[in-house]
């Protein structure tokens, strides 16, 4: 069992791809050197089908963060490592829209 905080974007910006360029080279290795952070992965969105008519949502970026445990990520919000990447994240382009933070217990249910 892990723990993981998702971060979602739900935002507009000028240019996405410069936006998705910043972050991945800058703003991820802020994030990556936090203590005790095991993984982190950056989703994006992709163009998929569904016959069914379901809520596809308009995040432009979700960035999952994990750790082993509750301890660990508590440490790791409260390092001077994550105090840092807070700086950085005020230096992102302007964007309108918001960022959501919601951490999870993650338990495998498949295979």
């Amino acid at each position: 069992m892990s723990v993981s905080c998702f971060v979602r974007y739900d935002i507009a910006v000028s240019d996405l791809k410069a936006f998705l360029e910043r972050y991945r080279e800058v703003h991820v290795p802020a994030v990556t050197c936090w203590p005790g952070l095991r993984r982190m992965v950056m989703h994006t969105p992709i163009d998929w089908k569904d016959p069914f008519p379901v809520n596809r949502g308009k995040a432009v970026l979700m960035a999952q963060l994990e750790f082993d445990s509750e301890e660990a990520m508590n440490k790791a919000f409260a390092s001077p490592e994550r105090a840092a990447a807070r700086e950085d994240f005020k230096r992102f382009m302007t964007f309108e829209g918001t960022v959501t933070h919601q951490a999870m217990r993650g338990e495998e249910v498949f295979p």
